[in-house]
């Protein structure tokens, strides 16, 4: 129906990629993973064909279609060896159908693919990436399957199983003759719009009567006259299986596009036809059908995904539901928390069930568990419980692993206060439905629920389909089975059940094959290389190891990572013949500096893959104490780096050289910077460094204070370069005159430093020279020196940039550089009194109010920890306000008052505050959760008296607490056309969610203002929503929860007294009807007038409740529907008159749609017929706006091209057109001719 207009959703797409490595290394092909878990195989998506997949996989699990095309063999539909011989007639649709068939339920594979059927719909790879429509799809599949099947024993497959008809009846009124026509259907398509659930589309369709009368007579050839009749229709024969297209996708007129259905829209698990058939004498069982499938549409109109909810009728997969009691998953954090990370066994189901069907390689277990909690299985719990692999196999009743050891999963009937109710007194964490479903066992209870989504086969309880019952996920295809269609005991848990012997052998011998493949894949692909280093081989200098002879130092040797330590050890045993004393195998790393060793290896009954150790390690062999009799410094700590050094060259003579000199030089990284004095043999010095491998990018100097800093914590690595300079060199300092800091290499530019402490100073602004790289703290110790200042301000002040409007900003912290602070060089910062924030600090503005002056913000430092609570606390003790009536908003990105923070216990991290935010301190206590804060307002149409006190003397003086709004009636708001309403402030009320609109009237009437009124009780008021300062949405029912109505947590409400007491009923409309005065263009005053909608909002129905109202003749009034924001009447007449009878649809009118669009508030003007018989329905009133319209109008369009004249290129931006749709491509399935 709609073509290619869903693109598919590629978010499940994984690609592969290169692992780094040192070499690059040819893997062999994967072979499909197995089943998982449900046993149930998936159908992998080829692009575009989830559609495709869906309905597949419903006709898969249909047993009587599935085992119908299965008894049809290779005599009658041929063979697929035979396919590209000439003269050979094979159907090759129905044979790719039944090996497809045969695939999802016997071979050994997660997901089968449809590239061989699709192939034989004669579709290219194109096709295969455009998505279709299901609903489409069915009746094409059909088609081509009655077209392939033709002269074979299945010829009648479609219509036995899917074929239903229905039947059409006019009974003339006048002669009681009846004229019939009797409709086939395959599928029942069924609307969704205005209705609320298949049942009540089946009654519209097949219970109610269309009757033709009045205006609109039936002409009947009995009788040869127009007469009144009645038109319904009937199922008359029911299939076994009954498939419903729901009509989610409809046209909208108006905007002339279209769109998705979205509402609520349910359909019952097990459906009684009897009401809407013709023959109704049967046993009550033949009209019973049972879901089955459920195709679900996730998305909108032109993009989307579908995927299927199917019952398993022959109980073929393994269903198992874990449904966890308290929170949605186990917090690895919270088990720190309560201790229970001592536990492994706790810890471990806690990430298998993290996993994707709680299943994971055994080697990346121990990677999981090292990344969680920061330290590995041998380090926390091998001495007490052994290797990871042997805790796994003696907690069999827990994990399961694979036959090769090689992976292991959660068995699902365990839970965790089972396994710990002697440990702990913990509440249960996991509840296994056994009890309620079957387990990998039991099949002998009944049939449960797959989603199966393109590959992906999960379980699902019946009450998840009643999530798909509305939103942009929801159902659009329903199929329904007879409920007397019963299994056969063989056919149960049997997936071999009628699959012919050669469908049979040949995936026996493909789940042979795949069993090969696989083994010969996890054997190819758990063999890695590693490279020896042979201890006696290596000697230690210059702070590393480096090899004695290039070719008998490294040593290859391919290893099976699953193998343990000491089968390596006995290995390396073997090829190191020579070998004599102890042997300690070490990882180490190649450096720039040489070879470096880090931890032992420790464990022997470990595998390498529990270890860690991955392809391409470098492992050093040795004796664990020395090489070449030198001890050997392990470890991360001491890792060895290669610095670029660069000093003043000394001639011959002594004397020094003007030239500097590089040098590489090795220093451990946990040395102190000052060391490098020692290495040159220089007493004292400056020390300059620089992060990067050239040495004309400029440099920082290091204060005395922080030589004692390693050069780690400098920031050092390999490739960075020291300048050294020896102060006893006068002549050639880098100390030059004024104290500023001068390299031989580069002058570095500035950063600008203002005096804003208190303490006086000969200047007030300094430069100081400085790089990116250059650290906060010396910038603010050089500032304090060139200002001379005192020195206690070192330990109590902080440097702050400052803004182009001159604000200071949030204080930058000491450790960072100008480059992490975001600083460039010349950048103005002030130096100002207090500590800087730690890292664990947030500096943030606050002020009293919503409307900010420039210059009224305070500053506060608090720990990120401190709750909204507390730091309202401060900040009020801060402010000076006394009360606790106070919150907090967090100011926008357009410096106006955001959302508030609600969350009183949570943390400012929590919440995402960031230093440098600013929050607004606001009068008025946040309403608790649960609870809504509700403005109220008074609503009075004008020209309409009561015993109440009017409000309108109001609008002269200042109204309490807020202010009289005056608003002309719009479209949809009640009140008088032509008059302004005015709204009056009341006050707010706090009320909770569950309470009722009663109740919530009840508590109106109690605020101060309100006592000016004379309300006898709540039902003589008529709530509305506020929207745009105008009353819009009418609230009716007065019993119904606050929650019910989704109000939002900014919704107004206002509320118009009534004269009598109102109980409007969900079906009633509340319109304002006024009616013409004779002989004028005016209106009197409106009336409000009730219409019963139940029995369907059509444009008779309204016109016989006006004129009941106006107690005059039907035919003898005119009704119009007033747009006030154009200014225009619209005439409300039948339409729909002229069709034929053979395109008559059941519904032609609905008032709801277009044109009118019908709803509570809207005005209706009427006119006698008698006195005034012509259509103008405007008034001198309507004149006079259109006129005012038309100059708005005008007058924009002349700026648009005064603006346009000016900038021809912004407007050409604004009316360049949105992304197009792609083009819609039609559907179809190349079928041969077997006639």
């Amino acid at each position: 129906m709609f073509g290619d207009l869903f693109e598919e959703d590629y978010s499940s797409v994984s690609y592969n990629q290169y692992g780094k490595g040192k070499k690059l290394k040819t893997k062999a092909l994967e072979p499909p993973a197995p089943r998982e878990f449900t046993n149930l195989s998936g159908i992998r998506n080829q692009g575009g064909t989830c559609y495709l997949n869906s309905l597949l996989q419903t006709l898969h699990f249909t047993p009587e279609f599935r085992e119908a095309l299965f008894s049809l063999g290779p005599e009658e539909l041929g063979s697929l060896e035979e396919k590209d011989k000439p003269d050979a007639k094979v159907r090759i649709i129905p044979l790719q159908l039944q090996r497809l068939f045969a695939q999802l339920l016997l071979l050994d594979q997660e997901a089968a693919s449809t590239a061989d059927l699709t192939d034989s719909f004669g579709w290219t790879s194109n096709e295969e990436m455009r998505q279709h429509d299901v609903q489409e799809l069915n009746r094409i599949l059909f088609s081509a399957l009655e077209t392939s099947l033709v002269g074979t024993s299945g010829h009648d497959l479609i219509n036995r199983l899917y074929h239903g008809t229905i039947v059409n009846q006019i009974v003339c009124k006048e002669c009681k003759n009846v004229s019939e026509k009797q409709e086939d259907f395959l599928d029942l398509t069924v609307a969704v719009k205005n209705v609320s659930g298949l049942e009540e589309a089946l009654w519209n369709m097949y219970v109610e009567e269309e009757v033709f009368d009045s205006d609109n007579l039936y002409h009947c050839g009995t009788c040869d006259r127009l007469v009144k009749a009645a038109k319904s229709a009937k199922l008359r024969k029911l299939p076994p299986f009954l498939t419903v297209s729901l009509l989610r996708f409809n046209f909208d007129f108006v905007k002339c596009e279209r769109y998705k259905e979205t509402s609520c829209y349910t359909f019952p698990l097990r459906i009684n036809l009897k009401p809407f058939c013709e023959q109704s004498e049967l046993d009550e069982l033949e009209y019973m059908y049972d879901l089955f499938s459920v195709i679900i549409h996730k998305g909108g109109c032109y993009g989307g995904h579908y995927h299927v909810y199917i019952k398993d009728v022959d109980c073929l997969g393994n269903w198992q539901f874990q449904e966890e009691k308290s929170k949605p998953d186990v917090n690895l954090k919270d088990l720190q928390n309560e201790g229970e990370i001592d536990d492994p066994l706790m810890i471990l189901k806690a990430i298998l069930l993290q996993e994707e069907n709680n299943l994971i390689p055994v080697d990346q277990l121990g990677q999981k568990l090292l990344k969680k909690i920061g330290i590995s299985w041998n380090k926390k719990y091998r001495k007490q419980h052994g290797p990871l692999r042997k805790f796994l196999q003696l907690h069999s009743q827990l994990f399961l692993l694979s036959s090769d050891e090689s992976t292991v999963s959660l068995l699902k009937n365990c839970s965790l206060q089972a396994e710990f109710s002697v440990q702990r007194n913990d509440p249960e964490v996991f509840k296994t439905l056994t009890s309620e479903s079957p387990g990998l066992n039991d099949r002998t209870s009944c049939p449960h629920w797959f989603d199966i989504n393109d590959s992906k086969v999960q379980p699902i309880k019946e009450k998840d389909i009643e999530q798909q019952f509305q939103g942009k996920e929801s159902a659009y295809m329903l199929f329904y089975r007879k409920s007397q269609l019963q299994r056969p005991p063989e056919a149960r848990a049997n997936p071999r059940y009628r699959v012919p012997c050669h469908l049979l052998n040949e995936m026996d011998a493909a789940n042979i094959e795949l069993q090969r493949k696989r083994a010969e894949y996890d054997s190819t692909n758990n063999d890695f290389e590693l490279h020896l280093h042979v201890g006696p081989h290596y000697h230690f200098f210059n702070g590393a190891l480096h090899p004695v002879s290039q070719t008998e130092s490294v040593w290859d040797l391919t290893f099976d990572k699953r193998k343990t330590l000491g089968d390596l050890r006995q290995s390396v045993f073997q090829l190191l013949d020579f070998w004599e004393g102890d042997m300690v195998l070490s990882i180490a790393k190649c450096l720039p500096a040489g070879l470096h060793v880090y931890q032992t290896l420790d464990g022997d009954d470990l595998t390498l893959c529990e270890m860690e150790i991955t392809d391409e390690e470098d492992i050093f062999v040795w004796n664990g104490v020395e090489v070449g009799g030198i001890q050997i410094p392990t470890g991360s700590d001491c890792e060895p780096l290669l610095l670029n050094v660069l000093h003043l060259a000394t001639s011959g003579e002594g004397e020094k050289c003007q030239q500097l000199t590089e040098s590489p030089q090795v220093f451990p990284s946990n040395a102190e910077v000052g060391s490098v004095f020692t290495a040159l043999a220089i007493p004292v010095g400056a020390i300059f460094l620089s992060s990067t491998e050239c040495t004309d990018e400029g440099w920082t100097a290091i204060p005395q204070e922080g030589w004692r800093k390693t050069f780690r914590e400098q920031g050092l690595t390999n490739g960075s370069s020291v300048l050294i300079q020896d102060s006893s060199n006068n002549n050639n300092s880098l100390l030059t005159k004024q104290g500023e800091w001068i390299t031989t290499v580069n002058e570095t530019d500035w950063i600008q430093v203002k005096n804003l402490c208190q303490s006086e100073s000969e200047e007030e602004l300094v430069q100081i020279p400085a790089t990116a790289n250059t650290v906060v703290f010396d910038v603010r110790i050089k500032a304090i020196k060139e200002l001379k200042l005192m020195k206690e301000l070192a330990e109590n002040s902080c440097l702050r940039p400052i803004d182009r409007d001159g604000k200071l900003l949030c204080p930058v912290p000491d450790n960072y550089t100008l480059k992490e602070a975001e600083l460039s060089t010349g950048s103005s910062l002030g130096l100002c009194p207090g500590k800087a924030p730690t890292s664990s600090q947030l500096f943030l503005f606050f002020a009293v109010g919503s409307d900010i002056q420039p210059g009224t913000e305070m500053e506060i430092i608090v720990e990120e920890t401190i709750t909204v609570r507390d730091c309202l606390k401060i900040m009020l003790e801060n402010s000076g306000l006394p009360g606790d009536t106070w919150h907090l908003r967090k100011m926008d990105w357009c410096y106006e008052a955001g959302e508030p923070l609600r969350e009183e216990d949570a943390t400012l991290k929590e919440l995402m505050i960031c230093s440098g935010d600013t929050l607004l301190l606001i009068e008025g206590k946040l309403p608790p959760p649960g609870f809504l804060k509700v403005p109220i307002w008074w609503y009075q149409p004008r020209g309409c008296a009561g015993p109440w006190r009017s409000h309108q003397d109001q609008t002269n003086g200042p109204p309490p607490q807020g202010g009289v709004w005056g608003a002309t009636a719009t479209q949809g708001a009640p009140g008088d056309t032509y008059a302004e309403a005015s709204l009056c402030y009341l006050g707010d009320i706090e009320i909770s969610e569950d309470a009722t609109l009663a109740e919530l009237k009840s508590q109106a009437m109690t605020l101060p203002s309100f006592s000016e009124f004379f309300i006898p009780s709540p039902a003589f008021l008529r709530a509305w929503t506020v929207e745009s300062k105008r009353p819009s949405r009418l609230l009716r029912i007065n019993q119904q929860q606050l929650r019910e109505y989704k109000l939002g947590r900014r919704t107004e409400i206002c509320l118009e007294p009534l004269q009598k007491e109102e109980n409007l009923g969900p079906q009633d409309v509340l319109l304002r009807t006024q009616r013409r005065l004779p002989g004028e263009r005016a209106y009197g005053p409106p009336v409000d007038l009730v219409w019963d909608t139940a029995r369907g909002w059509t444009t008779d129905a309204l016109r016989r409740r006006v004129a009941d109202c106006c107690s005059l003749p039907v035919e003898k009034i005119g009704i119009a529907k007033y747009f006030p924001e154009k200014f225009e009447w619209l005439p409300v007449s039948s339409w729909s008159q002229q069709t034929t009878k053979r395109k008559k649809k059941k519904k032609q009118e609905n008032l709801q749609g277009a044109p009118y669009y019908l709803k509570d508030g809207d005005t209706i003007g009427i006119k006698n017929l008698l006195v005034e018989d012509d259509g103008d329905f405007s008034t001198v009133r309507d004149d006079a706006g259109k006129e005012k319209q038309k100059q708005l109008a005008l007058g924009r369009k002349k700026s648009q091209e005064a603006l346009r004249g000016q900038s021809s290129s912004v407007v050409s931006g604004a009316e360049s057109p949105g992304r197009p749709h792609r083009p819609e491509a039609s559907l179809s399935i190349h079928v041969g001719s077997f006639r």
